[in-house]
């Protein structure tokens, strides 16, 4: 009985398991994408002589991105 009481206690401990990686999988896909277009962009200026957009489009990937991590940190607690 005390091995039963050990057991969830020890799985509280770690942050995400099996199961909510499997269910968070689908914000993890479109982050790598984004981080994709983030790195290609700061390596890679197509719109060197505009820093309007070239600002634009760095806020365009960085804000989904921040914003896309955020709702799966919730939503994996919450799975959990």
């Amino acid at each position: 009985m005390a091995e039963t009481e050990a057991n969830p206690e020890s799985e509280s401990d770690v942050v995400f398991d099996r199961e909510t990686l499997l269910d968070i999988s689908v914000n993890i896909v479109p982050m790598v994408i984004l981080l994709f277009f983030i790195v290609l962009f700061v390596v890679w200026t197509p719109w060197s002589g505009e820093p309007l957009i070239s600002a634009m489009s760095h806020l365009l990937t960085i804000i989904p991105f921040v914003l896309l991590g955020l709702l799966t940190w919730i939503a994996a607690h919450y799975v959990r």
